[in-house]
């Protein structure tokens, strides 16, 4: 029964690489050989924390997505151009995107990684403030800490700007909006902060970190105020600290925006990270425009595609100035 549950959204990152299995081993050893640890309400401090040394499950991550992302950045992916003049897209194409990406689910609700059947949905996205914070595992590498929170805390007063909703940090206390950092040798912290975080959450949602494959790069999950309900009261991100520079940064923007309600894939989405032919590593114009138009006071949460699409429509349009 998930009766008295809260319905989750899931969205997860997997970028796309010419390698083959063999490249590297697979995840590391299950939970049951580490002693789960239940983390205080406080960050660790830079200058007291230990340095550790990774196992060698979390090497030969770092040594994978190292090789993916040199595998994407040899294609030309992974920009960070934001798009240009081979990028151009119309109101009516905006439009069209903003439905697929903002209405639609990449993953059933309350199902953790089964795929939805892609049709489209209600509005979803915060009324209450968001106050993020970043939290990171006890193994994480202590010259990414300052990196990770400095680009989060940027990206937050960039999203504050665009949307126009309160976005702001906060300490892990007072958040409703979670960025965890976490290595292959913290993933027996993930769900007991969860559970800490969110008591009543859907069990299938924390089923998928029993068994979370390399080629999710990071996640996150939004959970609604409400059971049954679009308005969101808490979203948890996880991201892999074995990603190089680049791929951590880029899962940072995808789900810390689909976090705020952008929660699908959409192939004929350009130039826009929410597509997953990688194209794109960071935020893009086109991008910026959808959450300008997800956080007009107009679209309600719980408004269905019928309802929204003439705002979603005038809205594009008025982004646009009307190119159709």
């Amino acid at each position: 029964m998930l009766r008295g549950k809260r319905w989750v959204a899931l969205v997860a990152a997997a970028a796309l690489a010419s390698l083959t299995a063999c490249d590297s081993p697979s995840l590391a050893p299950s939970k049951t050989s580490v002693k789960p640890q239940t983390r205080p309400d406080v960050e660790p401090s830079v200058d007291t924390a230990p340095d550790i040394t990774a196992s060698p499950a979390s090497v030969a991550l770092q040594r994978y997505y190292t090789r993916v992302q040199s595998d994407l950045l040899v294609r030309g992916l992974l920009r960070t151009d934001g798009g240009g003049p081979d990028t151009q897209f119309t109101d009516t194409m905006l439009a069209r995107t903003f439905e697929q990406i903002a209405l639609a689910e990449e993953y059933e609700r309350g199902a953790g990684l089964t795929p939805s059947r892609g049709e489209l949905g209600a509005v979803k996205k915060w009324v209450k403030p968001v106050r993020m914070a970043v939290e990171f595992g006890d193994r994480v590498p202590q010259d990414q800490i300052a990196e990770n929170r400095a680009w989060v805390a940027g990206y937050v007063q960039k999203l504050a700007r665009i949307t126009g909703h309160p976005i702001s940090m906060s300490s892990p206390g007072a958040a409703n909006f979670h960025v965890l950092f976490m290595s292959e040798d913290d993933k027996a912290e993930i769900k007991p902060r969860i559970r800490a975080l969110v008591p009543d959450v859907n069990p299938a949602s924390l089923a998928l970190f029993d068994t979370l494959p390399r080629s999710i790069h990071c996640l996150v999950i939004a959970f609604s105020e409400q059971p049954n309900g679009y308005a969101y009261g808490e979203a948890i991100a996880i991201i892999r600290t074995e990603h190089p520079d680049l791929l951590r940064r880029s899962c940072i923007h995808e789900e810390i925006a689909q976090g705020l309600g952008l929660g699908n894939d959409d192939p004929r989405a350009r130039p826009s990270i929410f597509n997953d032919d990688d194209e794109f590593a960071l935020l893009t114009r086109h991008d910026e425009m959808l959450l300008k138009i997800l956080y007009d006071p107009e679209l309600k949460p719980g408004m269905g595609a019928d309802q929204a699409r003439p705002i979603v429509r005038r809205k594009a349009a008025a982004l646009l100035g009307g190119e159709s």
